[in-house]
């Protein structure tokens, strides 16, 4: 960075702000006075380059973290065995005999490891906030649902549990048909069963099929009459039109804007989801997919009671409309909210078996053609039209691709864009990227493209996958993390919860260690160092999101975001990772979890 590009501005901003008169250039920082003059004084300056030199004398910290297992997954030389924190900002890096500062608290960490806090690079913070109040129907470890028997239980006792009205509805999350015993969705006539006063919808794990009795059903005004939506399968029964009640993406969307929508939902709620995602030691959240209306409900929290940890929202852009709310600008925070960029989605769920493939399914769903690979929820030429829109516009893009098929429609977008007109610094994520094949990483690479990678699929769906879904040979290479690595392609990791819980440290396990839930390993081949891991989490995440000069290293001037482990991942197997535990976690340098305290 060349210091004539500071700007001085307000010290409790620091923005990030994308140039509105270079579409997708990267964006700027807008440096604090106090901050650019304790970089001058580095002898490294604020870049990664080398341990911190700064002369500590007069220096005043709120705290100092002292150790020698400090990570700083920065690309420096020398050891680092203390970290200043300063209100909200690193203040000083280096070796504890070097510090000459008065620090108000001194953690000694001893055995405990000092990292950078964790980003999840993609993930539904509203949804989660959703899934903690209503019914869980998920299998182990998750929730202890694992045949359609225990499920029934699950959605009676749930009624009981909270005295639900004759006529409300009752929602369910998170059921599994590929961890179900009978290896099938529930219909309309097992939850008939469970009751026909209530209207009954189950989301499945995937977020991309739901289950349905039949006052759901007429409550959504969905009949043997009524046909498939575009991007969506209204599933029938045998030999007829009549709904079985499962319904597929887009089929589903009248219920779920019933009552998986914004409307109600309570900065309470919201609190409690920040709470689950930092004792996970997850410093900035993501809401991608997310509604206009959400963003005005996070803005007055916000303004009012504030947010423990930094949320990114990337808003649905899908009709092609992106129009900022008065005084919201693209990229930049405000009381710790940002609108990051806009989310659209190109096909469905793997372990649904609705990803767009290149290839049929291993197993096709019963009573569909042996050639059957999924659908994409756009047309080619829409996909076309809202990408190259959106990077001629400058807008960041989170798209959802999981099958190759749909990574095709995404790649031939931006290479299309990119021909017609150049296309700057755009860093358009893939989200979930599954089934990407090496010729489609080679164009991403060529593109700059960024494949964020849900490997925690190795370890929950990762036996589906080799049985059904893809069969043996595909699924090896599913999340094909080494494969982007040895291409020297820039890649994050991320849980998308809530469809898996937002466990960062079982994430690491999965990329790195890649068992299934029967023990075996999936892909060896595609197994990653636990520091390439790391820094999928971290650093390369904040560069995901156009924040590499604000957070995802222990460096001066950077955002004190730091999580506390049990012991250091880099001495630590990679199959011994679930043995770690998060003992604390800091944002903007408060601690939103502490262990010890939070467990008394």
């Amino acid at each position: 960075m060349e210091f004539n590009d500071l700007i001085w501005s307000d010290p409790h901003s620091a923005p990030i702000s994308a140039d509105p008169d270079q579409p997708g250039a990267c964006r700027r920082w807008h440096w604090p006075v106090w901050l650019v003059a304790a970089c001058l004084l580095t002898l490294a300056g604020c870049g990664d380059g080398a341990t911190d030199a700064t002369d500590s004398r007069g220096m005043h910290a709120d705290t100092l973290y002292v150790g020698n297992h400090i990570l700083t997954m920065a690309d420096i030389t020398g050891p680092v065995s203390a970290v200043a924190v300063a209100g909200e900002t690193i203040a000083w890096v280096g070796n504890r005999a070097d510090w000459r500062g008065h620090a108000d608290e001194v953690v000694e960490l001893g055995e405990r490891a000092l990292l950078p806090g964790f980003i999840d690079a993609h993930g539904h913070l509203s949804f989660l906030a959703r899934t903690l109040s209503l019914a869980n129907l998920a299998p182990p470890p998750v929730g202890s649902v694992t045949d359609i028997a225990s499920l029934k239980q699950a959605i009676a006792d749930y009624i009981a549990d909270n005295d639900i009205a004759l006529g409300e509805w009752v929602v369910g999350v998170g059921y599994d048909d590929s961890l179900i015993t009978e290896r099938r969705h529930p219909d309309r006539d097992d939850l008939d069963a469970i009751s026909k006063d209530h209207p009954i919808a189950l989301v499945h794990v995937s977020g991309h099929l739901m289950a349905t009795n039949s006052p759901a059903l007429h409550e959504a005004g969905i009949s043997a009459e009524t046909p498939n939506p575009p991007g969506g399968v209204i599933r029938r029964r045998s030999n007829s039109d009549e709904p079985n009640g499962v319904l597929e993406e887009t089929a589903m969307g009248v219920l779920t804007q019933l009552f998986l929508g914004d409307a109600g939902l309570t900065a309470e709620a919201i609190d409690a989801a920040l709470t689950e995602y930092a004792r996970f030691g997850v410093t900035t959240v993501q809401d991608s997919a997310a509604s206009w209306e959400l963003h005005a409900l996070l803005a007055a929290m916000a303004a009012d009671t504030g947010l423990k940890l930094d949320v990114l929202l990337f808003p649905v852009g899908m009709d092609g409309n992106f129009a900022l709310p008065e005084g919201v600008e693209l990229g930049v925070y405000r009381n710790r909210l940002q609108v990051a960029g806009t989310k659209l989605m190109l096909d469905g769920s793997p372990q649904g078996k609705t990803a767009y493939l290149s290839q049929p399914y291993h197993v096709v769903p019963e009573g569909l053609p042996a050639d059957y690979r999924g659908y994409p929820v756009l047309t080619n030429q829409r996909a076309r039209a809202l990408i190259g829109h959106y990077l001629a516009t400058g807008i960041p893009m989170q798209i959802h691709a999981n099958g190759d098929a749909a990574a095709d429609m995404l790649i031939d977008a931006v290479a299309a864009a990119v021909t017609n007109a150049p296309v700057q610094d755009h860093r358009t994520v893939m989200i979930h990227a599954q089934t990407v094949r090496d010729d489609q990483l080679d164009r991403m690479q060529a593109l700059g493209i960024i494949p964020s990678f849900f490997a925690a699929h190795v370890f929950y769906w990762g036996d589906w996958h080799r049985d059904s879904v893809l069969g043996p040979e595909r699924a090896a290479r599913i999340s094909p993390t080494a494969s982007s690595l040895a291409r020297g392609l820039p890649f994050t990791l991320h849980n998308d919860a809530p469809v898996v819980p937002p466990d960062l440290l079982r994430l690491l396990w999965a990329a790195t260690h890649r068992e299934t839930r029967s023990g075996q390993i999936l892909g060896e081949a595609q197994r990653i160092p636990v520091h390439t891991a790391l820094r999928a989490v971290t650093i390369h995440a904040a560069h995901q999101s156009f924040e590499e000069q604000r957070k995802g290293t222990l460096t001066p001037g950077k955002q004190a975001d730091l999580v506390v482990l049990s012991a250091n991942p880099l001495d630590t197997a990679p199959a011994a990772l679930l043995e770690l535990e998060v003992l604390r976690t800091v944002s903007r340098g408060v601690t939103v979890y502490d262990a010890e305290r939070d467990r008394s």
